[in-house]
Parts: C-alpha cells; structure tokens; sequence
C-alpha cells in the first residue's frame, strides 16, 4: 500500500471506467425485480405457493443487504477492482445455478448466492464514482448511476417477460452468463486500480445484524401464513419481529462504541448523508413492493402473457432512461433537494392512480399512464439522493459510505418483498374470505375464475395503495435535505475529516500519486 492521501483522485478516464461498471451494475439490479413478473410461473413449473415465491426475491435481497456493510470495507481494504471482480464471478455462477434448479428450495438457496455475489460489487460502482469524479463533476456521473439503478430495477419484468414466453423461466438466470463475462472483461481493462485503506472487521456487529434482519424480514413475510400467531411452542409471529427489532437495537449501541464500527457514526453527523439514507430506504421499498401487485393484477386477473404484462412497465423504464441523465445534468447547477420532494410527490401520485386503475373491464392501455408518472418519479430521485449522500463523504470512506447507502437501499427492498407479501395475502382474505386460498391457486394458471375476478382486483388494488403510503416518508425525509454549500475549486471538506495540509489535493505535489494502476502495489 502506498502513502497517498485519501483526497487525492487519480489521474485515469473516467467514464469508461464507469461505463465497464455499469454493466455488471445493470444486471444485479435487474435481477433484484425480473422475478416477480416469474411468480405465475414458478408457481406452475415448481409447484409453490406465492409466498414461497416470494421468498425467491427475498433471499436475494436480504442475502445482498447484510453483507454491503462489510463489503464496501473489503473495497476499501483489497481495492474496489478487485473486489468487485470477485463478486462478478460470484452472481455469474450463481447465475448458472439459479437456472439449472428443479425445486423452489434449491433455486432459494441459488438466489441467495447470487445475492451475495451482488453485495460484493454495488458499493464499489459508487466508491469509484466517488474516488475518480471530482465533487462538482459527479452530478452527469451520479445520473448514469441513477438512470442504470432506476431503468434496471424496472426494465427487468419487461426483459423478463420475453424469456419467459419465449425460452422459459430458466432464462432469466441463463442470460446472465454472457453479460457476466462482458462486465468482467471491460472492468479489466478500464477500470484503475485505486489505493487502498487498512480496515478491521466488526464480525459481532455483522453477526447481529445478520440475525436481526432475518427475524424481522421472516416475521413480517411469513406472518399471513401463520394468521400472525404461533409459529411453534411458545415462539409467535410477533415474537420473531420484536426480537429482531431488539437485536438491531443492541447493534446499533454495540456499533457507537466498537473501535472501527461498520457504520461510523461520524458518518452520520452529515446530514445530508443521514435524510438521503432514510430516503433511499423508501425508495427500495417502493420499487420492490409495487411490482407484485401489478404483476398478478395483469395476469391473473386481465389474462395477460408475461411479456404483454411486463410491457405495462415500458413507459417507467423510457422515461427515467431519457430524464435521469438530464436531472444528473441539472443537479450539478442546482438544489438537488427539489428534484427529489417533486420526485417522491409524483411517486404517491402514480401510486394513487394505479390503484384507481386496477379493476375489471377497465381498458389495460390506462395503466400506462401511471408508468409514465411513475418514470418520471423515478428519474428524479435516484441521482440527486446519491449527490446529496455523498456529497461530502471523504475518500478514505467512500467505500464504507457507499456500503451503507446501498445497505440501506436493499434493506428498504427486502422490507419492501415482505410487506406487500404480507398485505397481498391480508387483503385476499379479506376481498375472497374462504374463496382466497382459491385465488392463490388460480395465480398459477392464466387467468382467475371470474366470480373471484373483481375481489381479487380490489384485492391489488388497496396493496398498491400500501406503497404510496410509504411514499409520504420520502417527502418528508426529501424535504430536510440542506442545500450544497459552495467550496473552494478542488477542495474536499469533510465533516468526518477535514482537510489538511498534507491531504489536500490543492496544496503541493508531494504526496500526489498521478499513476492509479500502481497504487494496489
């Protein structure tokens, strides 16, 4: 390891390096949503119930939030490059797996796998942002970023939904391989090898949070199917929540008084690190949870192919890839805050109107208009909540700020999966009573029986309202975020570590190293 300052960037082009990232990048997102527009059909093909499909998006998600606390740390330790290489081959793998299962267990436990192979290389996209774009160039960079997170976490049931109709459920896994290999090739050659920081790991703390997480996610998904009672002898549904919630609450003390903690809280006396943390929360809970109501509204109870229901989403997924990179233009010349209150407001306002759609003998072609709105929302929310959380995060934790921004954005969507499943299967029974369990098992062939019809419609109907509530939070974190405050060309200040003589890039030479691919020497 070398002697450079974290505040000095490397001399390296940049965009290629990104674009290299952005592929791999593109790919985990897409796969954290290209399963729900599958649930019909994993219910067919593996004869599971929808809960336990949804436990195939879940495993992914909660297998690749934990693990982002620590995995930023291993970027700053062994170098982004090539901790994200390592992850490349990980999901690529893993991948394989998922495809090649017969049985929803196994293709849970693929899932998992493949979500750990994510964790490895989503905070390091944001680290390298953060450590090759100087602070007033990171906006048009930051929306390539939020356009790739946005447009994949949507694109993903369109993309879906053709190889399911036309190759089989396996090839949303299979499709995986060949991307994998491009990704790992470009970031080979573009990408530089950046310095690395000494760190130690807070196995405690990661063990806490593994099992606080777990309890939480398993008893909020799980608790319709045991009528939110007893799961076995004396442990409850509600048990298994409040243990988790307690755990995490023993971590975060445990975290303020560890001597390296995975989530400094230094971190934290930023502000706009700390309200863009409690929206990108939000948001990873709208995009996961508003994609299985949608999903079965279109299929079970209009009738519709998978590639014709994932079509309903093609308008999100074009808007938010044509308005994203001019929001990341923008933001660099402006109040990044405003992009996201209008963002998240738009967002309750397609949630309102998807819901006012969702019913029998209304014309399919009207929900493209809240897709639509939808996009919009989306295109401008991603880049300006990333600039504004890290903004002023000092290179030297790039690496663990970016693990704790995405950590917070997959815990946002593995509360996300379990919410709605949970709320989806509260409000079958309260729209079909008895009738309900006849509803789950019509999900798996094409269209329900139409005495169900309308109450399984109201049904996803009021679940879509679920996260346009949710989407209020957003509003109001957006709405604390503190305007950019102006700096000096060049200078880097930190609340976590202020610039000094000998780390100041724009004082002397001295310690400046101009060659990034020899600083993981």
């Amino acid at each position: 390891m070398t002697g450079v300052p974290p505040q000095s960037l490397p001399t390296t082009k940049p965009w290629p390096a990104l674009w290299s990232l952005v592929i791999g990048f593109f790919m985990i997102l897409v796969d954290s949503t290209i399963v729900s527009i599958a649930t019909p059909a994993l219910m067919r093909s593996l004869d599971a119930s929808i809960t336990a499909v949804v436990w195939v998006t879940s495993a992914y998600l909660l297998a690749y939030a934990v693990p982002l606390l620590i995995t930023g740390r291993l970027g700053d330790m062994f170098g982004p490059k090539r901790v994200y290489l390592v992850g490349l081959t990980v999901f690529t793998l893993a991948s394989a797996a998922c495809g090649l299962s017969n049985t929803i267990e196994a293709l849970i436990a693929a899932r998992a796998v493949q979500g750990l192979g994510a964790s490895m290389m989503t905070p390091q996209t944001m680290a390298v942002i953060t450590r090759i774009f100087p602070p007033d160039k990171r906006g048009p960079a930051m929306g390539l970023w939020g356009s790739v997170a946005g447009v994949a976490s949507l694109v993903g049931p369109v993309l879906g939904g053709v190889l399911i109709d036309t190759l089989g459920w396996e090839w949303i896994f299979f499709v995986n391989l060949p991307v994998g290999v491009i990704g790992f090739l470009a970031v080979v050659r573009h990408v530089p090898s950046l310095e690395r920081h000494p760190h130690r790991f807070d196995w405690f703390g990661v063990a806490l949070n593994v099992i606080g997480m777990f309890l939480i996610v398993f008893g909020i998904q799980e608790g319709q199917t045991y009528d939110w009672g007893t799961i076995t002898g004396p442990i409850s549904v509600w048990s298994l929540i409040i243990a988790g919630a307690v755990v995490l609450v023993f971590f975060a003390i445990f975290q303020s008084r560890a001597a390296e903690p995975l989530v400094p809280p230094a971190l934290f006396r930023d502000r706009n690190f700390s309200v863009a943390n409690g929206a990108i929360l939000v948001m990873g809970f709208l995009v996961t949870a508003m994609m299985f109501p949608m999903t079965l509204f279109a299929q079970t109870a209009r009738g519709l192919t998978p590639t014709q229901a994932a079509l309903l989403s093609l308008p999100l997924a074009v808007i938010t890839g044509v308005l994203a990179p001019i929001v990341g233009r923008l933001i660099d010349r402006s109040d990044p805050k405003w992009f996201a209150v209008g963002g998240f407001t738009l967002m309750v306002v397609s949630m309102a109107v998807y819901a006012w759609f969702m019913r029998p003998g209304i014309s399919i072609l009207w929900l493209l208009i809240p897709s639509g709105m939808f996009g919009a929302a989306n295109a401008c929310i991603w880049g300006p909540l990333s600039v504004s959380a890290t903004r002023n995060l000092p290179l030297h934790r790039a690496g663990a700020g970016s693990g704790i921004y995405n950590t917070t954005r997959q815990i946002g969507a593995v509360l996300g999966s379990a919410a709605i499943a949970a709320f989806m299967e509260a409000q079958l029974s309260a729209q079909l009573g008895s009738a309900s369990g006849d509803a789950g098992m019509a999900a798996m062939g094409t269209r329900i029986p139409a005495p169900l019809e309308m109450g399984f419609s109201t049904a996803m109907s009021h679940s879509m309202l679920m996260p346009g509530a949710v989407a209020v939070l957003g509003i109001v974190a957006t709405l604390l975020l503190a305007p950019p405050q102006a700096r000096p060309a060049g200078r880097r200040p930190s609340p976590t570590h202020p610039p000094t003589k000998d780390s100041d890039p724009t004082r002397g030479t001295e310690h400046r190293t101009t060659d990034p691919t020899r600083q993981e020497s």
